[in-house]
């Protein structure tokens, strides 16, 4: 659900830029074309109170969505799982640390190991498993250096940074 909402998001902000830029084009197209001069629009407290205000609201347009979409990202509802990822240099270790520890590492496949369905960097040895229809708390931390930690069809993006534990929630 949050990343329909972070489409939705796009397309609404993608629909007011392209108003702006149509229109803006449109009315530097008429000024090349057009000759005369009205003096109220030169030298006029209505026009300048327009242009001024008018900004205003488009950027109330943008920034409330955005808003309501960042709370929503950052909402943490009573978790029934928790997963901690912890980045490595050259893999991922998950810990499933509300049953019994289960702790496992998950490596990229080598190119000479995959089958045909299965696609080159993403694929790895051991995936991780979460269950649909549950909310899953993800905790994420580095052993060495920075790394990110994505699942772009959910929506989340999580930054690992050695000494910090960042956290994120996802449904699936």
């Amino acid at each position: 659900s949050l990343m329909e909402q972070l489409t939705f998001f796009h397309d609404h902000t993608v629909m007011i830029l392209s108003m702006i830029t149509i229109m803006v084009t449109y009315i530097m197209m008429t000024l090349t074309k057009n000759k005369y001069i009205n003096r109220y629009l030169l030298e006029g407290q209505t026009i300048e109170l327009i242009w001024t205000v008018m900004p205003a609201i488009t950027l109330i347009f943008i920034a409330l969505p955005s808003l309501r979409l960042l709370y929503m990202i950052d909402e943490i509802n009573n978790p029934s799982i928790t997963l901690k990822v912890i980045g490595h240099q050259w893999y991922w270790s998950y810990e499933y640390s509300d049953f019994s520890n289960t702790e496992f590492d998950s490596y990229m496949k080598p190119v000479n190991e995959m089958n045909k369905n299965e696609i080159r960097l993403l694929d790895v040895d051991n995936r991780t498993v979460i269950p649909m229809n549950t909310q899953a708390r993800v905790v994420v931390t580095a052993a060495d250096v920075l790394h990110s930690w994505a699942v772009p069809a959910l929506g989340i993006k999580i930054d690992a940074v050695p000494g910090r534990l960042n956290q994120g929630t996802m449904n699936i």
